[in-house]
């Protein structure tokens, strides 16, 4: 049995202008020790996704589907239920560690409270917990610096502590979104290794949610491509980067700048924007956006067609797409991006 199996996961906001699906028909599983990373532009599905995982989604949200958390079902699930599971079996490290530490209560305090509440250890043994948990995330000194407030640490420092808040209860599935954001280069490398080791240590599933393709390309071992809050693509990552099929997903890669670019050069983007939720089409979310667009495109949501075995793409125009494409990633040249 999968330790998190996701099905037919559709989710309905209600806004000022009516009604807007932000999630429609999603399904993934993860294993224990697998890492699913989720890609796409803002405002595609996949941080709603995950707060709907955690069962964090608005009041007015309306969730239907399945979500199985090691047999669980999560959907329906009360409040109560949830708050039982959130911070023991999952967490989620969000993406702005500032928001997700209160800055007035001390790093320690907010690191043990998961401990007393799920775990049921006294103030003491809960202490001494969050000290090896600040130590273990690389946190220097974690004995003397436990009393200190979160304005009190760097940016990544930070990160580290929500990570430790997170892991303090031992989860079977950590949810991290986009856990480098506005992090230099080289704390951004030194996070998501921290991330890859406790994965692999306590042998957890992970969703990383991220906008950088690269930061999958490292550490994913499957992919979803979301767009106007559907799976687009998805596959093992070596096989949707080499194969890449979905126009959607050629676009995101097209974008990206290129280390031997001519200064100067223009980079290359994805025509039209992001339609707002309440105004998506009818047919394929993309239609219109992409080159490849038909009359027929606009008509019926495409289902997900088989590229290869194990991997997926939505679009009736798949042919056209491979006919098209010019000097695909080969795996030979993923495995050197990935080095």
């Amino acid at each position: 049995m999968p330790l998190l199996q996701v099905r037919d996961l559709s989710i309905q906001l209600q806004t000022h202008r009516g009604p807007a699906y932000a999630v429609r028909d999603v399904g993934f599983s993860l294993e224990r020790g697998e890492t699913l990373g989720l890609v796409g532009e803002s405002g595609c599905g996949k941080s709603i996704t995950a707060l709907a995982l955690m069962g964090l989604l608005p009041e007015n949200a309306r969730v239907s589907g399945s979500i199985r958390l090691g047999g669980q079902e999560l959907v329906g699930a009360g409040e109560r239920e949830m708050t039982r599971l959130r911070g023991d079996r999952m967490a989620m490290v969000f993406q702005e560690p500032m928001t997700a530490l209160n800055p007035v209560h001390t790093v320690g305090r907010q690191v043990a409270e998961p401990l007393r509440l799920h775990r049921g250890l006294s103030s003491a043994d809960a202490r001494r917990e969050a000290v090896a948990l600040l130590d273990r995330v690389g946190i220097p000194h974690a004995a003397r610096r436990i009393e200190a407030y979160p304005h009190q640490f760097s940016g990544g420092q930070r990160q580290r502590i929500t990570i430790a808040m997170a892991l303090a209860c031992g989860p079977d599935l950590l949810i991290a979104d986009e856990p480098t954001t506005a992090l230099d280069v080289t704390v951004q490398r030194q996070i998501l290794e921290l991330i890859r080791e406790l994965v692999a240590e306590r042998g957890m599933g992970l969703i990383l949610i991220s906008h950088d393709l690269g930061v999958i390309a490292q550490n994913a071992s499957r992919m979803l491509v979301m767009y106007g809050g559907r799976v687009v693509e998805s596959g093992t990552t070596a096989e949707v980067f080499a194969h890449r099929m979905h126009p959607y997903t050629l676009g995101l890669f097209g974008a990206r700048p290129g280390l031997h670019s001519a200064r100067g050069q223009r980079l290359a983007t994805i025509p039209g924007t992001v339609p707002e939720l309440v105004d998506l089409p009818p047919g394929c979310p993309f239609a219109g956006r992409c080159a490849f667009t038909i009359a027929d495109c606009h008509g019926t949501v495409p289902p997900p067609y088989e590229v290869e075995s194990g991997h997926h793409a939505r679009c009736i125009r798949l042919d056209a797409v491979a006919m098209s494409k010019q000097a695909a990633l080969t795996p030979a040249h993923f495995r050197r991006e990935r080095e």
